[in-house]
């Protein structure tokens, strides 16, 4: 069929996907037509939870609540001491917090509680149930005896049940941080109040000894480890200051109070020096004066200085007394007189011994000077060696202070050691858990499980999410066609309509007649019927440029109503008062055929081969005035019958006779022969199990139609149940199959009815 057939009307355009109204409708369809499965779902899922929450064993919660206490004691900065100490890291909780869900502390716990030997905990204790009992039966038949024992277990197995013990503790403990605090509170999950109680508070004691333990352990391997790395450093201490040590004395570093003995002869060297240079000038002074004194003359009465000696002093005092002496007796006795010149020679002795003694002091100090001035010399002397000296200690005094360096690390690493080591050794013993309990779990006296309103509100929505996951299961698996929108949205094609399931259209589900046939002819204002009348409207009208005559229909696969369809087309157009031929031509399961009553000798086979004329192979239904052309009993299937220039023959010689040429072909994926035929139709209409044909079979049925030039009119739905059509199909007419059930009429129309009870084959002729 050629879409863009301006004379054919459009298909009716499906509602946009953004539409809401059209969404929810298709919600409240589905809700309709699968709310009894949606029910069951939900009600066995409920069942099924009170069952399992009455079967449940109650379960109690102890909990006892643990502040980790991390704060110093003495707070090193004001910031600390404003807040209390409390740490900001929260880091800090949280890994305690995983501490208490450890598998190592559960197992401390398991071991002090003694769990292993407690069956609740313990499945290899436990008492097996009846149907335990028989499943193990046939394992201890096959091992020879009974299974093993808790006496005769491995340690494999002691280790398994240990481990798996240690797993179902942790799996009933809860550890959670109470908000943003810094207390954790511990819960733990029994059948016995009493023993939730007691394992709570056991993991809360434990967890502090563990925290104790910890610290301790920790200071004894840090003791071992200080002692033996000092143990480690005390040689290599000793040895690098050895080292310092003998490297001053081989090169005569020695030093005292803070410089080497080089440095302070120097000093010394210095001092002395500047000690003789002066005492040397001083001499040079001294001896000068002596000298220029000493040469002015004189007889030493003006001698100051080092010239002005006791001595001098002495005879200058002779000096004025003999010169005193010598004036008195001139004066007395005159120049000449012995007395006088006695006098005057004493005089001269003593000007002599002070001329004399003035010489001799001079040379002493012209002695001292040379001697002050040697003094100078050897000083300076001295202080060049000891320079030269220095200058040696100073490049020795580079590898000196390396070794040095290398010796005061090594003694500040081992004092450093040692003083942690002497810590280390004063804490040990006096370690604090940096957490305490704030309160100890009680015995609960209410139960914490099974919360059977909970588990009831639970199983509710379980249930009703399992009916909506089977009921979202089967509408993704539902592969075929409900609705008109679903034919025209998915395919392209028109929907023609809708033939009911003839017993989804009778109140109670019976009817007298045999056949949908029979049942159209004796009710032809039944809505059965009616749904037939509007098949032809839509087939004939299909068209408007041109007159249906030839309608051929077929179907993807075998079994969607195909023939009835075909037969009950042709009577309602025959009611309508034309002249109407079906003609048979599903050569391998030929319905029509065998369901017209007398034995078919030739037929269209047997027209084609031209064996017998058209007028004797027809077969008229007395009843509803619809003529057949059938297939004879005796047909042997010929190839490429419908292909031929017979075939077309025939159809123009049934244009002629009859107003409407019905064929009833072979499903058009399985039998190549209906594509031949489709091609030489008017319209074709492609016939799909409501619900049932795959969509991908529609598809291939509608490409291979398509391939050869067939014209296709559209797609009509067969065996429509009308009572779920009226729950599945919102929006299509079949949804409104409540409301207009009541306006059909089940009695038969008696100028619709031919009086004829039986189909038989004509006395004369059809023209």
């Amino acid at each position: 069929m050629s879409l863009s057939d301006s004379a054919r009307p459009a298909a009716p355009k499906s509602p946009p996907l953004g539409d809401v109204s059209a969404d929810i409708g298709r919600v409240i369809a589905i809700f309709r037509r699968r709310w009894p499965l949606l029910v069951s779902v939900a009600a066995v899922a409920f069942a099924l939870a009170v069952f399992a929450t009455l079967q449940m064993t109650p379960q109690y919660v102890g909990s006892a609540s643990v502040l980790i206490d991390t704060r110093k004691h003495e707070p090193v900065n004001v910031e600390e001491a404003i807040s209390g100490g409390w740490p900001s890291d929260t880091s800090i909780i949280d890994t305690e917090v995983e501490i208490l869900k450890s598998h190592a502390l559960a197992g401390r716990v398991v071991e002090t509680l003694k769990l292993d030997d407690d069956p609740e905990f313990n499945w290899a204790l436990r008492k097996p149930s009846r149907l335990m009992t028989l499943l193990q039966a046939p394992l201890r038949a096959l091992s020879g005896g009974d299974t093993a024992t808790a006496g005769t277990l491995s340690d494999v197995q002691r280790t398994q049940i240990h481990e798996a013990v240690v797993d179902q503790v942790l799996g009933r403990l809860g550890v959670r941080r109470s908000g943003g605090t810094y207390v954790v509170e511990l819960s733990f999950q029994s059948q016995d109040p009493a023993k939730a109680a007691l394992i709570a508070n056991t993991f809360a004691d434990k967890y502090l000894v563990e925290q104790i333990e910890a610290k301790y352990e920790a200071a004894q391997r840090s003791t071992l480890w200080l002692n033996q790395r000092l143990a480690q450093l005390q040689p290599q201490v000793e040895q690098a200051e050895a080292a310092v040590e003998q490297y001053k004395a081989q090169h005569g570093l020695l030093a005292s109070v803070g410089s080497t003995l080089t440095q302070q002869e120097i000093s010394n060297i210095n001092t002395s020096l500047d000690a003789a240079k002066a005492d040397a000038a001083e001499k040079d002074a001294r001896v000068a004066n002596a000298l220029q004194q000493a040469q002015s003359g004189g007889n030493g009465e003006n001698l100051t200085g080092p010239l002005a000696s006791p001595t001098i002093a002495g005879l200058r005092t002779q000096q004025s007394a003999a010169s005193a002496k010598v004036a008195d007796l001139e004066s007395k006795y005159g120049p000449k007189h012995p007395e006088v010149l006695r006098a005057q020679r004493e005089l001269a002795d003593t000007d002599t011994q002070i001329t004399q003694e003035i010489a001799r002091n001079v040379a002493n100090l012209q002695t001292e000077d040379q001697i002050a001035r040697q003094r100078v010399a050897s000083l300076e002397a001295s202080l060049s060696g000891a320079k030269g000296t220095l200058i040696g200690n100073n490049a020795a005094s580079v590898e000196l202070a390396d070794l040095q360096r290398r010796a005061d690390a090594a003694s500040t690493l081992y004092d450093s050691l040692l003083n942690r080591a002497k810590q280390t050794s004063v804490d040990q013993g006096g370690e604090q858990s940096d957490a305490r309990v704030l309160s100890h779990a009680q015995i609960p006296v209410r139960a914490s499980s099974p919360n059977l309103p909970v588990n009831l509100a639970l199983g509710l929505m379980l249930g009703l999410a399992c009916g909506l996951g089977v009921v979202v299961g089967l509408e993704a698996m539902d592969s075929g066609l409900g609705t008109s929108e679903d034919v025209e949205s998915r395919f392209g094609v028109p929907h023609l309509g809708s033939v009911p399931l003839l017993a989804s259209t009778i109140e109670g589900g019976r009817t007298k007649a045999r056949t949908p046939p029979e049942y159209v002819t004796q009710n032809p204002l039944s809505g059965f019927a009616e749904a037939f009348r509007n098949l032809r409207a839509s087939i004939v009208f299909s068209k408007v440029d041109s007159k249906v005559r030839v309608i051929g229909i077929t179907s993807a696969l075998p079994g969607e109503g195909k023939s009835t369809t075909a037969v009950c087309l042709a009577q309602a157009m025959a009611f309508s008062g034309a002249k109407v031929v079906v003609v048979d031509c599903d050569l391998r399961h030929a319905s029509i055929s065998h369901s017209l009553e007398g034995d078919h000798v030739v037929g269209l086979v047997e027209v084609l081969q031209g064996v017998t004329k058209l007028e004797d192979a027809l077969v008229r239904d007395e009843r509803s005035g619809t003529w057949f052309l059938p297939v004879s009993n005796a047909t042997h299937t010929p190839k490429d019958m419908f292909g031929s220039l017979a075939m077309d023959r025939l159809l123009q010689e049934l244009r002629q006779k009859f107003e409407f040429v019905v064929l009833d072909t072979a499903p058009v994926i399985a039998v190549a022969d209906t594509r031949l035929l489709a091609a030489k139709c008017d319209v074709v209409v492609l016939l799909a199990q409501w619900r049932k044909t795959p969509r991908k079979a529609i598809q291939v049925a509608l490409g291979l139609l398509t391939s050869v030039g067939a014209d296709v009119a559209g797609i009509a739905l067969t065996l429509v149940d009308m009572h779920s059509q009226a729950r599945y199909g919102y929006g299509d007419a079949g949804y409104y199959y409540k409301s207009l059930q009541n306006y059909y009429t089940q009695t038969s129309g008696a100028s619709l009815r031919p009086k004829a009870a039986s189909a038989r084959r004509p006395r004369q002729p059809a023209r």
